[in-house]
């Protein structure tokens, strides 16, 4: 077993206000605990959520934050209680860094939905013990409480992986939650980051799916992706005629739109599920639920589930598409991310960093 104790400077990208950009930082990351994971990040996915606590588009921001919460890394230390992991394991890290782990949420495997002031963010979070703030992965390492950290099936690769901590997450836990599996029909509308995992995770599930876009230049990439069916949103009387279809709608679109259309296509007690949506959402007439449509929201899953999916994705062979980049080039790769220049996840090479 090996031990440390004193704090850990690391090379990082962050901001440092709104308008900043995100740009080369020196933080420290705190000496080990008893429970905790030294990780030397090798790999870090980008996320919309990144570009969006950078800039504090969703308010409450605090600076400076370092963002990244798709980790792929390698144990380097850990301290004198762990147990889950040794030296030189390959390891990830999601969203959360800790919660309470007592509260019947947490109990529950629902660490993501911890009833005692919420589970602790990767990044841009609140240290439960000392108060400090959360830095996330855009960073050459970083410590973690051991049950927080999750085993990296051998079978997947540290780059691909990467992605699957937060994109594969969200896309897996609703179709989990709501039983899809063979026999279910799924719709999966937009085909970003998190739709071209829906669509693969769904497909290996069993699932018969179909992509929904307005978009005709999806057609292929759907089919590529293993979607069976393309309903193009525009064509009124192809939406129509699909009234009443799926089982499930998962709605991974990120911006504010209407949500009606996509209720019609549910049969009874279908469910559509709300996963790259964050904000105000048009007002809808409670009409169109009255024939026993769900309209609901998922984040990302807990621990348990979390590593299932990393299990799943490497049992199914299942991996996202992605582009590296160095770390240099984040802001070039932000700019393409909001431009949908992007099939379909940026991928951070943490060796940059460490050349720079």
């Amino acid at each position: 077993m090996t031990t440390a104790t004193n704090e850990y400077p690391t090379k990082a990208y962050g901001a440092t206000a709104p308008d900043s950009g995100v740009g080369p930082m020196q933080i420290t990351r705190r000496g080990l605990r008893h429970d905790d994971v030294l990780i030397e990040i090798t790999h870090c996915g980008i996320c919309h959520s990144d570009l969006h606590s950078a800039r504090n588009d969703w308010g409450g921001t605090t600076y400076p934050i370092v963002p990244g919460h798709e980790i792929v890394g390698t144990v380097s230390a850990i301290g004198d209680s762990v147990t889950r992991h040794a030296v030189g394991d390959r390891v990830a890290i999601g969203c959360m860094v800790d919660s309470c782990l007592e509260c019947s949420h947490c109990e529950a495997d629902l660490e993501q939905y911890c009833k005692s002031g919420g589970m602790t963010g990767t990044y841009n979070g609140t240290d439960r013990r000392d108060g400090t703030q959360t830095f996330g992965g855009y960073s050459e390492r970083i410590v973690c409480r051991e049950e927080f950290v999750l085993r990296l099936p051998a079978s997947l690769p540290s780059a691909e992986a990467a992605p699957l901590l937060c994109a594969g997450i969200t896309s897996y836990s609703p179709l989990r939650t709501w039983k899809v599996g063979p026999g279910s029909k799924v719709a999966v509308a937009g085909l970003g980051g998190l739709g071209h995992m829906g669509v693969k995770l769904a497909a290996a599930m069993g699932a018969e799916v179909t992509v929904l876009s307005r978009s005709e230049s999806k057609r292929d990439d759907a089919a590529k992706l293993g979607a069976h069916a393309f309903l193009n949103t525009e064509d009124k009387a192809a939406m129509k005629a699909a009234r009443g279809t799926f089982d499930m709608v998962l709605n991974t679109i990120p911006v504010r739109h209407d949500v009606v259309p996509y209720l019609h296509l549910l049969r009874i007690d279908g469910v559509q599920v709300l996963v790259g949506l964050i904000g105000p959402m048009p007002e809808i007439h409670t009409g169109v639920l009255l024939g026993r449509k769900v309209l609901t929201g998922s984040g990302i899953g807990g621990l348990a589930e979390t590593q299932e999916m990393l299990d799943f994705c490497a049992e199914k062979n299942i991996l996202p598409e992605i582009e590296v980049i160095a770390m240099q080039d984040i802001a070039a790769a932000y700019d393409r991310m909001e431009a949908s220049d992007i099939k379909y996840r940026f991928v951070i090479d943490m060796e940059s960093l460490r050349a720079a």
